[in-house]
């Protein structure tokens, strides 16, 4: 069921897509010798390094054994805390240096010249030499004294500010060890601290929202400012030359204060949907980067009339975990992830720069900013339910069609304008406690059909938004429970409906009052996936079963049963030969559906709550509970050779597989000479029957178009003429080879000074062999000569028999005779097919002239109308059981 790694036979984690941002501030770094900022922003065991100039991911550090808690940086490396250690980055991705000590988890770094301070949750404060990784100072801090903030003000050498939860502040000499001065403070918890560009002053923000600029000389309040924002949760000053404080709060806002007026002179509601962890204003330019637990990144510029900034780039992924992916393209570049945040974004596989976010679903959006005269959408609705898609005509219409959460109204979007649609899809008789349960949009694109509670279906064209039909008669329901599911065919010839009411129903697509066949279910069934390709419909099963109906027969052709709870989400492989499904058990099964046997299974470490197969093959998507990542698993059959077995469902043996990270993993050195291979490699036989046809495997490029050459070589023929190489000296032989390089490797024993060959026979060296054979061994060498050949060569060969060019009769014979062989062994029967229609164009003529060859001839054609006669004996017989299957299916 596994292999000896207890991995999954099918699939291996790749890498997670949606990751930008968490709570811990970002790390503003300026790089000389790239002249560039470099941004790092942590993503839990990780942190992403960003480059100002694109805003594109540059770099992945590699993992953490727990979550990053705090980061910072210096000209040379980027630090960063997990649990109780320290650890130093060069170029975002090298591991330079580890620093232990610490008994507690640290949340405080400061890079202090040769040195770095760290303080942990047990109120230590330590510093440590950088290069030498070794302790240089221990301060412990009584619990009157809790450390909340640390800077360290311009000028005051070895000298750092602390500040406590209490709401005084120290001033201590690190070098001396000694304190030098306490600031009383106002009672409130400290939490932020920035220098200011003057000289002296120190920003100070309380948990009460007051804003202290502090001049620590004189021990005096320089200004102060009340923020009613929210808390400050981040706080900076612009460094190109303007008198401007920024700061961040915990609603999200962003407040610019005029230090010379003492006034606010803009603001930024809801820059972000939650709390601001970072924010820094870049040294000498108007730019301001935030980022936020929201999982994003930003840039602004201030270039706003009234001071303020305005939104230049971002980076951001789903705010709260995705529920909902969907592959959206037939190129498999970009996936379509719901997040319960109520927005929809676009993911892309090969490049987080094309990742784009369509907006969060409103009602009307363009009324609330009307009424609020604001920047901020309050109609914001319920989270994406189902989610359903066709690009035929996405440059004309919207493309994208979603369901939300215990509603009626199914809204479009837009995946070509990158924003939501025009229409809100609403029926005109259904309702007000009437919901939507399912929808699909045709293959098409024109129409789009919803399922509701009530057990209605409505059609709506997409174009217009207009209402166009039902289906159903009595009181205009298609069944008497809640819609289950529906879904169409590949031409919009027929609509499936699935119910509450354990009926499966087929009807015409254009609006029918009655379904042309009804299937009653044995079980109750959750959701539906339909293969229009193949004409495979899935259904996922109350009792955790799944159906397989084929749509075409009208039949139940599958069962698959195994999950041990509720199915999450189902989908196929490209081919339809796999059914791919999640269960809150916390595994994903993979179907094989020629053999209907589980051939793959394993368990993950939150349970899969959607999935989505790659249109190419190459990846599964995955989303997971509490997870804000899409995660890619690739396929290992498209570059490993993998025999696939039936597998138990036994719970005992499931592999639990990791979560894919944002960086590969690598294997440990130590555990390379452990790790097991696995079973031997199956090597197929030669041959299993001799009743059989054997190919021999070979490229078809190398016997295809041995009948075509000449038509090749005419189109490959080269425009400008040929440059001939410096001769070479006559008597010096030359190696075949774009370069002029002599053959060197002559027989030193031959010490012969005459230039004339021993014989005057112009055969080449494969038609010496060939003559000489005797024995079915001598023509099997032949054989394995000729496939080692390029067609050009094969086709100089098979030119070169004839008697007016250097060959003779007994050469044609003998390769006649090698044909022959070849087809009554029964092996490599496409190539002795090439071969011989090779023979007979090149020497008709010839063959006519001698009666020898034609008597030899006459065998051959026996042979191969022999092997032919056996093949199409074999064919018919499975045509007329296939035909036979299928009339009884119809019946």
């Amino acid at each position: 069921m596994k292999d000896n790694n207890g991995n999954s036979q099918i699939f291996t984690g790749a890498r997670v897509l949606g990751y930008v941002s968490t709570h811990v501030p970002l790390v503003a770094r300026f790089i000389k010798r790239r002249g560039e900022t470099l941004l790092c922003t942590s993503v839990g065991k990780w942190f992403h390094t960003y480059g100002c100039d694109k805003f594109r991911l540059l770099s992945v550090s590699g993992e953490h054994p727990g979550p990053i808690t705090c980061m910072a940086g210096d000209g040379f490396h980027i630090y960063t805390a997990s649990e109780n250690n320290i650890y130093a980055w060069r170029r975002g991705c090298e591991l330079k240096h580890i620093y232990k000590g610490h008994n507690a988890a640290v949340h405080k770094i400061l890079p202090f010249g040769i040195h770095f301070i760290s303080i942990d949750k047990d109120n230590v404060l330590k510093v440590f030499d950088i290069k030498e990784e070794s302790e240089f100072l221990e301060l412990k801090f009584e619990k009157n004294f809790k450390i909340t903030t640390i800077c360290h003000p311009p000028t005051y050498l070895n000298k750092i500010l602390l500040g406590s939860k209490q709401g005084s502040l120290q001033l201590w000499n690190i070098r001396t060890s000694k304190l030098v001065y306490t600031f009383k403070g106002w009672d409130s918890h400290v939490a932020v601290t920035e220098p200011a560009p003057a000289v002296d002053v120190v920003a100070i923000a309380l948990q009460n929202g007051k804003i202290y600029l502090h001049n620590l000389k004189l021990d005096k309040v320089v200004m102060q400012f009340t923020n009613d924002w929210g808390h400050v949760s981040a706080l900076s000053f612009r460094m190109d030359g303007l008198p401007i404080m920024v700061t961040g709060s915990d609603d999200g806002h962003i407040v610019m204060w005029d230090l010379e007026e003492e006034t606010v002179i803009s603001q930024i509601q809801k820059a972000h949907t939650a709390k601001i962890a970072g924010l820094q204003c870049m040294m000498s330019e108007p730019l301001m980067i935030t980022n936020s637990r929201d999982n994003s990144l930003k840039m602004w510029i201030f270039d706003m009339p009234d001071g303020g900034a305005r939104l230049l780039k971002k980076r951001e992924g789903q705010a709260k975990p995705p529920h909902l992916v969907r592959y959206c393209e037939p190129t498999g570049e970009n996936i379509l992830a719901a997040g319960g945040d109520s927005s929809l974004h676009i993911m892309n596989t090969v490049t987080e720069t094309f990742n784009k976010s369509l907006g969060q679903a409103s009602i009307n959006r363009k009324n609330s900013k009307r009424k609020n005269r604001l920047q901020i959408d309050t109609n914001i609705i319920a989270p994406i339910s189902h989610l359903s898609s066709c690009m035929q005509r996405d440059k004309q219409w919207d493309s994208i069609a979603s369901l939300h959460k215990n509603m009626k109204t199914a809204i479009t979007w837009s995946y070509n304008r990158l924003c939501m649609g025009k229409h809100k899809l609403k029926s005109p008789i259904i309702d007000k406690q009437v919901r939507a349960t399912c929808l699909t949009v045709t293959h098409c694109g024109n129409f789009v059909i919803i399922g509701y509670s009530n057990g209605q279906v409505h059609k709506f064209n997409m174009q217009s938004g207009l209402y166009r039909g039902h289906y159903g008669n009595e009181k205009l329901r298609a069944h008497k429970g809640a819609l289950r599911g529906v879904e169409t065919d590949l031409c919009n010839q027929r609509t499936i409906t699935v119910g509450s009411d354990d009926k499966l129903k087929f009807w015409r697509f254009k609006s029918e009052t009655t379904p042309y066949h009804v299937m009653r279910l044995e079980h109750g069934v959750q959701k539906t996936k339909c293969h229009r390709e193949s004409g495979l419909l899935a259904l996922a099963n109350d009792d955790f079963s799944i159906t397989l109906v084929d749509i075409d027969t009208m039949n139940t052709v599958r069962q698959f049963e195994g999950h041990l709870g509720v199915i999450n989400d189902i989908d196929f492989d490209s081919q339809s030969r796999w059914l791919v499904t999640a269960s809150a058990d916390s595994t994903i099964c993979t179907w094989d559906i020629p053999s209907a046997q589980l051939v793959d299974v394993f368990a993950v470490e939150e349970p899969c709550t959607s999935l989505s197969m790659s249109p190419t093959g190459d990846y599964l998507a995955t989303t997971h509970v509490g997870e804000l990542g899409v995660f890619l698993w690739a396929n290992k059959l498209l570059y490993e050779r993998v025999f696939l077995k039936p597998v138990s469902r036994d719970a005992v043996n499931v592999p639990k597989l990791k979560l894919p990270t944002t960086a590969p993993e690598k294997p440990d050195i130590e555990d390379i000479a452990t790790i097991d291979l696995g079973e031997v490699e199956y090597k197929s036989p030669e041959q299993i029957s001799m009743e059989l046809l054997t190919l021999s495997g070979q490229s078809t490029s190398r016997w295809l178009n041995l009948l075509n050459l000449d038509i090749v070589k005419r189109r490959n023929k080269p425009k400008a003429p040929l440059t001939v190489p410096k001769s070479a000296p006559f008597f010096i032989p030359t190696i075949p080879s774009l370069e002029l390089e002599f053959d060197l490797e002559k027989d030193k024993e031959d010490t012969t000074k005459l230039l004339i060959p021993d014989t005057l026979v112009t055969l080449t060296p494969f038609a010496k062999k060939l003559v000489n054979c005797e024995t079915d061994g001598d023509y099997e060498i032949c054989i394995l000569k000729l496939k080692d050949m390029s067609p050009s060569a094969i086709e100089a060969e098979v030119s070169s028999m004839a008697p007016d060019v250097g060959g003779s009769i007994d050469v044609m014979q003998q390769f006649l005779h090698l044909i022959d062989n070849v087809l009554k062994s029964n092996k490599d029967f496409e190539l002795a097919q090439a071969y011989l229609g090779l023979f007979l164009k090149t020497h008709t003529k010839v063959i006519s002239q001698s009666s020898d060859l034609k008597s030899t001839l006459q065998s051959v054609g026996e042979s191969s109308a022999t092997a032919w006669l056996r093949l199409q004996n074999s064919l018919l017989y499975n045509i007329c059981v296939v035909k036979a299957l299928k009339d009884i299916c119809l019946i």
